[in-house]
């Protein structure tokens, strides 16, 4: 007797994945609000009566750690929404479906990076 080749993942295993990706979303919204207080923050950490010079090369590592918060809160932002495209995915029964072969993804890449639509084949052939 052959051996059934699962084509989906089944309901339990479903609501696993679905409990594991809400937990990243809370966790990425919580670093995400981090990331915006720290690019918010407009203190000047007290260098108004420090030398000129410094002031200068303060305001410009001032600049590229507001650039930096930025490009962080966008990447952020990116995650949470492939995380919450992986939910939908979970509602319509096709997660971890790899979207180039058509098997499922698996189970332990899918833990690690729960809004894998890929499998490990389908990406290595990308390379």
């Amino acid at each position: 007797m052959a051996e059934e080749v699962k084509n989906r993942y089944s309901d339990a295993e479903l609501a696993e994945f679905k409990e594991l990706i809400i937990g990243k979303i809370d966790k990425a919204k919580e670093q995400l609000a981090l990331i915006e207080s720290a690019y918010k923050n407009d203190s000047n950490n007290g260098t108004d009566d420090t030398s000129p010079t410094f002031k200068a090369f303060d305001e410009g590592s001032e600049v590229m750690s507001k650039e930096t918060s930025s490009q962080l809160a966008i990447r952020q932002e990116k995650f949470i929404r492939d995380l919450k495209n992986a939910l939908i995915r979970i509602e319509n029964k096709t997660y971890g479906v790899c979207r180039v072969t058509g098997k499922l993804i698996n189970p332990e890449r899918l833990k690690l990076v729960p809004h894998a639509t890929l499998s490990i084949e389908a990406k290595n052939m990308q390379k």
